[in-house]
């Protein structure tokens, strides 16, 4: 289905109701940011109320039979990790067309091949002036904590199946970096070759929620492959209340604010400090869902240990900080600073007009609209263009999308 389609099927009379996003739609649109190019880098569904379609792309009959004797709409403990914490507190978070009844918004076309969830994703594109998404799981993220390796192998090949052929594949807008199993470098290689050239798929995504020391010899073949292939790989951070530390916090605010930074250090920390960008100068790093304000206490902090102990980390030939320059980070959600020349501040010691991606965190409770990055009065109008959707149609190679507004609603 072309965009043109897709944009002029959104707004239907018989619209029985004012929509979640009807707000963000009349500011975007006051804004003029139809007519600039915005990649969304990080949208997320609820696979879980879709559980049923995923289960029926695992290939282990064990664990196909674990699935289908639990309800598909609870997270269950030996399945897939919860995440401890109220998101959903006052309403503020809204699952998608699989349970609100969004699948009406679209006509399903010819055969009717839109899955709901590719509707839902398309209809808040639209109310936000995306042109296109990135699709990404939720509470999949916390899989790498599953001390069931076959369950995670099993469950990770039927989600990025699900994804990349039931839901990216029904509309060009929508894109997915499918979920690397990351304890097992064979899986990951079978994923690689099985995936990288679909329809969609923009490169590959590794939680940060999990344990593998990924500079060791096994997975190496798995970031040779990714080199070769020129692909961005994406690290996606979540919080652990469960984790250690974070236990001494009585309040999910905290686990919230420290978790997704924390996650991110210890992954951008290790893939620098063990000179994987040396070994793999054509892996383009991406790390999602952690903000900014961390990437500037880092790059100062690993540089000062570099210069004392350079040793330890005898593959790097620049500064730490050098490597991270290179690399690229999602804005959701952005830390505007109270004064604006403290934003000014952090976005030029991360080189932001080159690194920053914007990114939305829909449906999530804190997700930015793309005027977290338009309204910000110390950056540039090049700059806002460049974070909005410029350096990541460059990045991912994506065509120039055909800009202009969508009918207004009735």
């Amino acid at each position: 289905m072309s965009t043109d389609t897709v944009r002029e099927a959104r707004l239907l009379p018989d619209r029985r109701q004012p929509y979640y996003l009807d707000n963000a739609e009349r500011e975007m649109r006051r804004r003029g940011l139809y007519d600039i190019p915005i990649v969304d880098c990080d949208s997320h569904c609820y696979e879980t109320v879709c559980l049923p379609e995923i289960v029926a792309y695992i290939e282990n009959p064990n664990v196909r039979r674990s699935f289908e004797f639990n309800s598909p709409l609870i997270i269950e403990p030996g399945l897939i990790s919860g995440n401890m914490g109220d998101r959903t507190v006052g309403g503020r978070l809204h699952a998608g067309g699989a349970v609100s009844g969004d699948k009406e918004v679209y006509p399903l076309g010819e055969g009717g091949e839109l899955h709901p969830v590719a509707a839902t994703t398309l209809r808040s594109m639209d109310a936000m002036a995306i042109d296109y998404s990135i699709l990404f799981p939720t509470p999949m993220l916390n899989l790498g904590l599953n001390p069931d390796l076959k369950v995670r192998e099993e469950l990770t090949w039927a989600f990025n199946r699900w994804l990349v052929e039931d839901v990216v594949s029904t509309d060009p807008r929508l894109l997915a970096m499918p979920l690397l199993p990351i304890h097992e470098p064979e899986q990951c290689l079978r994923t690689i070759r099985a995936f990288a050239d679909r329809p969609g798929v923009v490169g590959f995504m590794i939680t940060c929620l999990q344990y593998e020391p990924l500079h060791r010899n096994r997975y190496m073949k798995v970031f040779a492959e990714l080199n070769e292939r020129g692909l961005p790989v994406a690290f996606h951070s979540a919080p652990n209340w469960r984790e250690r530390p974070f236990t001494v916090l009585d309040s999910f605010l905290g686990v919230h604010a420290l978790g997704f930074p924390f996650y991110a250090m210890i992954q951008l920390t290790n893939v620098v400090l063990t000179g994987m960008p040396e070994r793999f100068p054509n892996i383009r790093w991406i790390f999602m869902e952690a903000g900014q304000a961390w990437v500037p206490f880092l790059i100062a902090r690993l540089d000062n240990e570099y210069k004392q102990r350079s040793s330890e980390a005898p593959l790097l030939k620049r500064l730490p900080s050098e490597y991270i320059r290179d690399m690229y980070f999602t804005t959701q959600p952005f830390e505007s600073h109270e004064r604006a020349e403290d934003t000014r501040a952090m976005f030029d010691m991360m080189d932001g007009g080159r690194s920053l991606l914007y990114a939305s965190d829909y449906p999530h409770q804190d997700f930015d609209t793309p005027a977290s990055i338009w309204d910000q009065p110390r950056f540039t109008e090049e700059e806002r263009k460049a974070v909005l959707g410029g350096t990541a149609l460059e990045l991912f190679g994506l065509p120039m999308p055909k800009l202009g507004a969508p009918p207004a609603a009735d």
